[in-house]
């Protein structure tokens, strides 16, 4: 599997992340992929009424912000959330913001 490139740890800051997960699309395909890490894209985005070039932009967003990692698997794209480097480098950042990203989510469903 062949990585695609992202930040390093040491680089990471948090206006891009803040910036990634501002987007509601984003922050649910970041939801999911920390429920399901190695997961595709197609399988996390499952369900999402969104164009496949408005999710490879998405998954670019949070790749380069440093959120998620990328690898290619033949004709798929596995996701792994780096969540060791988000919590070393934003102690319980992301936590509280994917919790309250999931009530969200349950609130707009059952509205």
């Amino acid at each position: 599997m062949r990585p695609l490139p992202e930040p390093a740890r040491e680089s990471l800051t948090l206006a891009p992340v803040l910036h990634a997960l501002s987007d509601p699309v984003r922050l649910e395909l970041v939801r999911r992929a920390w429920a399901n890490p190695e997961s595709t894209c197609s399988v996390l985005a499952d369900g999402l009424d969104v164009p496949m070039s408005t999710l490879s932009n998405h998954w670019r967003v949070l790749r380069e912000a440093g959120l998620i990692s990328m690898t290619v698997d033949g004709r798929h794209r596995r996701i792994r959330p780096r969540a060791d480097d988000l919590s070393d480098r934003f102690p319980g950042l992301l936590d509280p913001i994917l919790r309250l990203g999931a009530a969200e989510s349950l609130n707009s469903r059952l509205v």
